[in-house]
């Protein structure tokens, strides 16, 4: 006999539910939130060869392989669509389903009925079901997936990312009593958590709680908001009475005070509360929401940096896209996590979340983890003049679903978007961004990022920090012009904040050059990519970064490479190779080690050029990263007397003039820390 294993699936799930709906009817059913990622069906509309339904589980992508290596990607629709079954215990309830993203614009059906649209591929949307849904019954959802590039929907090509086509992202179904705390204010939590006046004596933290009722009378019930510490105990709780009508959504605000708070201080000590906020009608609890409070101040002060909780801290910075080869976007929570593991093992302190909102788990991981972060919406590149409504729709959507996480200090407004005028569409737009931006969080900053280094740009300065993307030695001068550009910028805008939001080069790990081969003028030979190039790059422009506190925070360009489907260059087709980590996350580049020498307290000694492994010249130099005083060299088991060159700043040592032999060559390097002996090696083949 066969056994219909969805089937059986969802009814394992229906009774599972029912279990834990019988456990919450003690406290008249509290709000419940399940994933509904398992048993979907899903098939291309315009593939012809997409006769079946495939079965997938989300998160899903159509573009995993497609988009990482052609042009000839496929963009169009994608129709993807589930069984489920209500049981009785939603009788009563309101139900929502919570979408988290969906490339690019999605149209969702219960049961043939549009339950509504949205349009943007990476902010939640969250949709009430309620009146579509049959109780008892087998009910079909559908949605219909596009990631068409259109002209009112940032981003308006797919020309500096792709944009990924599916349910990319996870799916929740909610069920609350009638009365709850609001779920379709943008996708938001529904409680937005502001603090004021915070030093390490005390906190104002006020919570604005949204509040609907669907029931047939206005109703009086209870708003309990408690501050726990990390060890549960209660710091602090208000609780008040209101009387609920059942017309549009209320808004009811919560004023408390924590005294000696334990702050949230980036990596030193990431503090987290937890806020729980409740609402209780008969002395049960018939909503619940749990939101992070980090407790911080940031302020960034011109000229010298990141003052968080009123002292310096070191912005070391990298942006991040969140695709990943054969994957696509559809990552796993702990794909995400080894991201930020990565991220964190280098001694970065801050992220850039380029160029678009991110998954939720990712800000929740910062908050914990203690990065700085800096989000921003899809204004990109260029512009149509159509994208306006869209653009204020997404601020909207980053904003307020994330305004609790006490990681993100910036809100992104655009990316390298330029008109010739003030006037011109990008820089007006980007004034009512701003002005939106203020509007929703007055408390943090707000950025946007010119491809130009002049400070009088026609779209510059219409937020609070400016933002620079700079890639001298690449597509522009020479490397270490970066210099002459800090320099005349902290003269003439001695008061501005200012941020170097990208730098870097590209790195073909399959393309090497001999650092010895650049020479001063450092250059490389097109069409290759050379990974030492991007290394020369790197080694060149930190020690420049590092001595100008005017730049309040620098990030690389990139963490990891991604997918580029439109370019075709260094030889490798859809890649941006600038990342400091393989698109894989395999290998870590030369980069990578440079940058952990520098930032990272752990203790670090690694040999460069370990790909450039066929060398072409006897008489050489060896570069070796240590950040525990100078190393010692052996060359094929012989010690290498000569004392290393300390180069570029504190980390970079230069072993010259050593001879190769023909054929196999090893060089170890040691040195000493804590009485520990730490070693690494390499080979190089001399022909």
């Amino acid at each position: 006999m066969k056994i219909d294993t969805s089937r059986f699936r969802k009814t394992l799930l229906t009774a599972l539910f029912a279990l834990t709906a019988g456990f919450a009817s003690a406290q008249q059913q509290a709000r419940i939130t399940l994933p509904f990622n398992a048993d979907w069906s899903f098939k291309k509309t315009k593939d012809s060869a997409a006769t079946k339904w495939e079965k997938v589980t989300l998160p899903h992508t159509w573009n995993a392989v497609d988009m990482q290596t052609t042009k000839n990607f496929y963009e169009g629709e994608g129709i993807y669509k589930k069984d489920f079954v209500f049981g009785n215990e939603y009788k009563d309830k309101r139900l929502f389903l919570k979408f988290e993203g969906v490339g690019q614009t999605a149209e969702v059906y219960v049961n043939n009925k549009l339950v509504g649209k949205h349009k943007g591929s990476y902010s939640a949307f969250c949709l009430d079901i309620s009146y579509a849904v049959n109780i008892g019954k087998n009910n079909t959802i559908m949605v219909k997936a596009n990631n068409t590039a259109k002209r009112d929907i940032i981003p308006v090509n797919h020309f500096l990312f792709g944009i990924y086509g599916g349910i990319y992202r996870p799916v929740e179904l909610i069920a609350t009593n009638k009365l709850n705390i609001t779920t379709t204010d943008y996708a938001s939590p529904g409680i937005y958590i502001t603090q004021k006046n915070v030093s390490e004596k005390s906190a104002d933290i006020s919570v604005e709680v949204k509040v609907e009722n669907k029931l047939t009378a206005a109703t009086d019930v209870l708003i309990k908001t408690t501050i726990y510490d990390q060890a549960g105990k209660s710091v602090v709780h208000q609780t008040d009475n209101y009387n609920v009508n059942t017309q549009g959504r209320q808004e009811y605000i919560q004023q408390m005070a924590v005294q000696n708070p334990i702050l949230w201080d980036g990596f030193n000590h990431p503090y987290l509360y937890k806020i729980v906020t409740q609402l209780i009608k008969d002395n049960q609890v018939i909503d619940e929401v749990t939101q992070p409070l980090g407790i911080r101040k940031f302020e960034l002060v011109a000229g010298k940096g990141m003052m968080l909780n009123g002292k310096r801290y070191n912005m070391y910075g990298v942006s991040r896209h969140q695709d990943r080869w054969q994957y696509g976007n559809a990552l796993s929570n702990a794909q995400h996590k080894e991201d930020l593991g990565i991220i964190k093992e280098m001694g970065a302190t801050t992220i850039r979340l380029a160029h678009y909102q991110q998954a939720e788990y990712l800000y929740s991981q910062c908050d914990s983890m203690g990065f700085i972060i800096s989000a921003e919406i899809p204004f990109v590149n260029v512009y149509t003049g159509e994208e306006g409504e869209n653009a204020r729709q997404q601020l909207m959507e980053l904003i307020k679903q994330n305004y609790n996480h006490p990681s993100i200090y910036l809100w992104g407004l655009h990316n390298e978007v330029y008109g010739k005028t003030p006037a011109d569409f990008p820089a007006a737009l980007t004034r009512d961004l701003n002005d939106l931006a203020k509007q929703l969080d007055p408390y943090r900053y707000t950025v946007t990022v010119s491809g130009y280094g002049e400070m009088d740009r026609p779209t510059n300065l219409n937020a609070d920090v400016q933002g620079m993307n700079r890639y001298y030695g690449w597509y522009e001068g020479k490397i270490d012009a970066l210099e002459k550009w800090a320099t005349d910028l902290e003269t003439r805008y001695p008061n501005n904040k200012v941020i170097l939001s990208e730098y870097g080069a590209d790195g073909n790990i399959l393309h090497q050059q001999e650092q010895g081969d650049l020479k001063d003028t450092y250059n490389y030979t097109l069409p290759d990519y050379p990974e030492t190039y991007e290394t020369k790059t790197h080694e060149i422009q930190w020690p420049i970064i590092a001595k100008h506190p005017y730049i309040l925070a620098s990030y690389v360009w990139n963490m990891f490479d991604f997918a580029t489907p439109m370019w075709n260059r260094g030889s490798m087709p859809a890649r941006n190779m600038k990342g400091l980590v393989t698109f894989d996350r395999k290998i870590k580049k030369d980069a990578f080690y440079w940058y952990k020498a520098n930032w990272s307290k752990e203790p670090v000694l690694y040999l460069t050029e370990r790909r450039a492994t066929i060398r072409k010249h006897q008489l050489t130099g060896v570069v070796v990263y240590s950040n525990i005083g100078a190393p010692k060299l052996s060359l094929n088991g012989k010690k290498v007397n000569a004392e290393p060159k300390l180069v570029d700043g504190n980390v970079l040592y230069k072993f010259e003039n050593l001879t190769l032999k023909k054929g196999k060559n090893t060089i170890e390097t040691t040195a000493i820390k804590d009485g520990k002996t730490i070693k690494d090696s390499i080979s190089w083949d001399f022909k």
